[in-house]
């Protein structure tokens, strides 16, 4: 397993610390048609990839850091040493939809009694989506329909891991993710090779809601000690300030949120000068620009600041460069 760490490492500079590479992003879009198009389920979860050294595999997310203690229904899966799969993690409702709140209550537990227990109350789903090595053997640059024909190979159908399908007609695919209320659609060039650390255009995300990843730079109180979130995107100037966000927060997300903003804060605004208006920095206490915050909006007003926007979810798997401003394109 070091020898397959050090061709990882040696392959990849932009590899993550911790794991053995980044994983490859879409690009978010509106949904391609056409032959030389595959389309998959997007699932509302985490990324996580599984790495194989001859024993349970250890489990990294997308950031690097290691994941191996909060999910052991995984433990029990084997496949080979020198294998690596990349894919989703979820938590599944009672009507087999996945469900975030739930996941949320996992995703960050390394304490094993404790995983334990919520192993058994809120079970996961290891969606697996790709297999980016084999035995020691590099498979990043095959197509993706090759790759995708290997990894139906495996067999992998266990009590908590699965190989979700994929399909060839993109409006069915969305169609059928609309009936189940699933997030969206990905779309996948099906000559496409596996490109680790890249957002790559050969990918397409398409949700069905707009969603972005915003930058916390500051908070406001209210009727609540959080009364809203000031969000923008990092320039080289500062932050550009996108807006207030005060729906959607509850009393566990303001609880969480307290608890991570208040070591972090900051005498100086994080923002560009003059980017925020004077009504909406009235009050604010200002945070260094760590976290990264999920918000859904309806759109975009002129000057760039969300319309309706409601707090989804902090997301400790991004960091302040990894938010990346993408345009209103129906995705």
């Amino acid at each position: 397993m070091r020898r397959l760490r050090k061709v990882f490492a040696g392959a990849y500079g932009d590899r993550v610390p911790g794991a053995p590479l980044s994983p490859m992003l879409a690009t978010a879009g509106a949904l391609p048609s056409g032959s030389e198009w595959s389309y998959e389920f997007k699932w509302d979860g985490v990324r996580v990839l599984a790495l194989f050294s001859g024993g349970p595999p250890d489990l990294f997310a997308r950031s690097g850091a290691v994941v191996t203690a909060a999910y052991p229904e995984i433990s029990d899966m084997y496949l080979p040493p020198g294998t690596l799969l990349d894919g989703e993690m979820v938590v599944l409702d009672r009507l087999g939809r996945p469900s975030f709140t739930f996941l949320a209550e996992r995703m960050h537990v390394r304490e094993r009694q404790r995983a334990a227990r919520l192993a058994v109350q809120h079970p996961v789903t290891y969606m697996i989506f790709d297999l980016l090595y084999y035995e020691g053997n590099d498979f990043t640059g095959l197509p993706y329909l090759a790759r995708r024909e290997k990894l139906e190979e495996l067999g992998l159908t266990g009590p908590h891991w699965t190989v979700p399908p994929s399909f060839g007609d993109g409006a069915a695919t969305e169609a059928a993710a609309r009936e189940n209320h699933l997030e969206g659609v990905l779309a996948k060039r099906s000559d496409s090779v596996y490109l680790p650390g890249r957002r790559s255009p050969d990918w397409i995300k398409h949700k069905f809601d707009r969603t972005g990843d915003y930058v916390i730079g500051g908070w406001r109180s209210g009727a609540r000690k959080l009364g809203g979130l000031l969000i923008g995107v990092p320039t080289p100037d500062g932050l550009a300030f996108r807006g207030r966000v005060g729906g959607g927060i509850s009393g566990a997300a303001e609880k969480e949120l307290l608890g991570v903003l208040e070591p972090l804060a900051s005498r100086e605004s994080p923002f560009a000068p003059g980017a925020v208006p004077r009504e909406d920095a009235k009050g604010a206490k200002w945070v260094r620009p760590e976290l990264v915050v999920e918000v859904r909006y309806g759109n975009k007003t002129p000057d760039g600041r969300l319309r309706f926007p409601r707090f989804v979810r902090l997301r400790d798997d991004k960091t302040a460069q990894d938010s990346v401003e993408e345009d209103d394109d129906g995705r």
